[in-house]
């Protein structure tokens, strides 16, 4: 973490209270970020807050619904006020729904995109404008998904709305460079959070099949990965997708004997 030198910066990690989110707020911190941690729920915001002052760092908890554009528009606002400006945002905020597509109704496919892609244009559109006016440099990182890749089946909502977001990092870094604000991605594959755990105990959803590098990701694996990409250590990377799942995505997808 030392050699990322976040001293005298500050993140926000929207969906910072648990699971990926938790991590890269503990990630910062442990960089010399101070932290907004901004969730759904207050008391998550909360609980992790208070764990990135036990490493020292400033935090300030927020609460807000960013499927809201004015609640994302103004969330960002609360956090620089609070922390003296934004250097990062890392936005962590997302979720599938399971069925085929001819099972997905149109509700389900409207909550689908408005997590996994409409709600990160709202925050980044609000960052950026801010860093706009106030003439200001800023990193931004999304997190998608490694169905936002391939295929999804089962969850094709999801993995639309996960492709989409792809196409939206690199239109931000393409129009939003000039102003020196970069925007890249983090793709996961599958990652061991407490959703996760709690759909394969319930029985909603499988554990994957192929696994690489003898483990399943865990939420620092890709909570390190966007700490690195919103750092000064990627200063020149903008537009990027980054892709943390163990090699999963390598396997030759034929077999030959």
């Amino acid at each position: 973490m030392a050699l990322l030198d976040m001293q005298g910066r500050a993140a926000l990690v929207v969906g910072g209270g648990q699971g990926i989110g938790r991590a890269a707020c503990l990630g910062l911190a442990r960089a010399g970020s101070s932290v907004a941690v901004l969730d759904a729920e207050s008391g998550r915001a909360k609980a992790v807050a208070s764990e990135v002052e036990t490493l020292g760092a400033r935090a300030v908890a927020l609460c807000a619904d960013v499927t809201d554009p004015d609640a994302a528009r103004r969330a960002v606002g609360e956090a620089a006020s609070a922390l003296g400006g934004l250097d990062a945002v890392i936005d962590i905020v997302g979720g599938a729904s399971w069925g085929s597509l001819l099972e997905l109704d149109d509700a389900t496919w409207e909550r689908d995109f408005a997590l996994n892609l409409k709600q990160h244009w709202f925050v980044a559109r609000s960052a950026a404008r801010a860093w706009i006016d106030a003439k200001r440099a800023g990193a931004l990182c999304a997190v998608g998904s490694v169905s936002g890749v391939f295929s999804a089946p089962n969850h094709g909502a999801y993995g639309a709305a996960k492709a989409g977001l792809l196409a939206l990092v690199r239109t931000a870094a393409e129009e939003w460079w000039p102003h020196g604000i970069r925007m890249n991605a983090v793709v996961p594959g599958a990652v061991r959070t407490p959703r996760i755990e709690a759909a394969w105990a319930d029985g909603s959803i499988r554990r994957p099949s192929a696994e690489t590098l003898a483990r399943m990701a865990s939420p620092d694996d890709v909570a390190h990965a966007a700490i690195f990409l919103v750092s000064d250590l990627a200063r020149l990377v903008t537009g990027q997708t980054l892709v943390v799942d163990g090699g999963t995505s390598t396997r030759f997808p034929f077999r030959f004997e």
